[in-house]
């Protein structure tokens, strides 16, 4: 009887022991917040120490390759930005040859001061040249701002110089839409918006307001305008035709015409002076 006493208290006994062990280990293996969330926040920490570390060598390595987990992430060798930057350092070199290869065979330039855009890289490329004739040997672009959107699309602001010397109504933007082809990033589609000599001011709003009233006024033709505004210009040019052509035409050619004698009498005085005053400064 005392034997089977003893047997059954070392029994309890020792159940008992191993219900607090296995409490213990319970207690020390769950996720308690206030001893999981410390050992978390040194986790994160020391992952975004290194994060930091392993984009710093990223950005300092130019064609070296990271890799997070299962990715692995490699700079791109194209910019927008550092080409457009390019090609204006080309136009102020008047590299026309070098030119050539900033533009897209497909190249769609839309420059605000003209009536029609340029199509294709013949039309493109004749304009730059045009214009790079036309700024002399001292006349250059001044970019102030390249702003990049992605790797393929960037906004320019800039302005003409003279030998370092802002020339007044010369400020523009461009905006500019790149493309790969080949190894290269080239020019897709461009749009530029030059600064107007002439300032208006509010008149701009007022006609701005009577047109808007028009607008609304008139609803069904507004909007048949907006979608066929070419309509409208060939119904202006076949009236001017018709009943103006006869009248204006020889006034018009008679203005362009004592322009012309006025701008070569101009150059002819302009030459003389100057070498009159080359003779006397010598």
């Amino acid at each position: 009887m005392a034997a089977a006493i003893n047997f059954s208290g070392q029994a309890l006994l020792q159940q008992s022991m191993s219900f607090r062990a296995r409490e213990g280990m319970a207690l020390i293996s769950l996720p308690t917040k206030g001893l999981c969330m410390p050992t978390q926040q040194k986790i994160k920490i020391q992952h975004g120490m290194s994060l930091r570390k392993q984009l710093k060598t990223k950005s300092s390595t130019t064609l070296s390759s990271t890799r997070f987990g299962d990715f692995e992430l490699s700079p791109s060798p194209f910019s927008a930005s550092d080409m457009i930057g390019e090609f204006y350092k080309c136009i102020n070199e008047k590299n026309s040859e070098e030119l050539h290869a900033y533009i897209s065979n497909n190249c769609y330039f839309e420059e605000c001061s003209f009536p029609k855009p340029f199509e294709g890289k013949q039309e493109v490329v004749q304009f730059f040249e045009q214009l790079m004739a036309s700024m002399g040997q001292h006349v250059k672009f001044k970019v102030e701002h390249i702003c990049e959107d992605d790797e393929f699309t960037a906004g320019v602001n800039w302005h003409l110089e003279w030998k370092e010397t802002p020339i007044p109504f010369t400020r523009g933007c461009s905006f500019y839409e790149c493309s790969i082809e080949g190894d290269r990033l080239l020019i897709k589609n461009a749009r530029a918006v030059i600064e107007s000599p002439i300032k208006p001011g509010g008149i701009v709003l007022t006609l701005l307001k009577n047109l808007t009233s028009l607008f609304d006024d008139f609803p069904k033709t507004t909007e048949w305008l907006l979608k066929s505004p070419q309509v409208i210009i060939l119904y202006i040019v076949k009236i001017y035709t018709m009943f103006l052509a006869a009248f204006i035409n020889p006034i018009v050619a008679g203005y362009i015409n004592m322009w012309k004698l006025v701008i070569r009498l101009f150059c002819l005085v302009l030459n003389m002076l100057i070498k009159i005053l080359k003779i006397f400064l010598k």
